[in-house]
């Protein structure tokens, strides 16, 4: 089984859709999904005193705007295993520009998790966990010499419709205009 292609995306994201969790919350550690493999691969050690501020990876069968499968940040108590499958509800999202061009991250809430299932909106979070993700973004690669532009955050209709568009960008990569 491949991560990025053999998982299932349900025909409505509202309510909820299967992410792939790279990087732990709390580790410094940048995993990637080697894409012909599907193994993890380190990319590197962040340069920066930073930490990921919660769990971080991709939705499958999603091609984003920086070429690689569309990022989710997932919020939740616990720090989760690379490789695991979330079930996640995006509540928002951070456009950001960086050396690789503009890139989305889908700010999503674990759906197994009551602590964090109850919110459906970014503007419901508390007011510093919006700014530390901003923080992070702004921060992570400015040791290694980039820079790093965060826009405001969006959200729910914003974030699922740019998961649609990464799917259609999916399909359309693969050679095929299935849904």
């Amino acid at each position: 089984m491949h991560p990025l292609h053999d998982i299932a995306l349900p025909a409505s994201l509202t309510e909820g859709f299967p992410s792939v969790i790279e990087i732990p919350q709390g580790s410094r550690l940048k995993y990637e999904l080697h894409k012909e493999t599907g193994l993890l691969m380190l990319d590197r050690v962040l340069y920066s005193a930073v930490h990921y501020p919660c769990n971080y990876g991709f939705i499958p069968r999603t091609h984003g705007g920086d070429g690689d499968p569309l990022d989710v940040l997932v919020l939740m108590q616990e720090p989760v295993v690379p490789l695991t499958i979330v079930r996640a509800r995006a509540i928002g999202g951070i456009r950001m520009r960086d050396d690789k061009g503009e890139d989305d991250k889908i700010l999503a809430v674990a759906l197994d998790d009551p602590a964090y299932n109850h919110y459906r909106d970014i503007s419901q979070l508390p007011p510093h966990v919006v700014r530390e993700l901003d923080r992070f973004f702004r921060d992570y690669k400015l040791l290694e010499g980039k820079e790093s532009v965060v826009d405001a955050p969006y959200g729910p209709a914003e974030a699922v419709r740019i998961i649609e568009a990464a799917i259609e960008g999916y399909h359309v990569l693969m050679g095929s205009n299935r849904k």
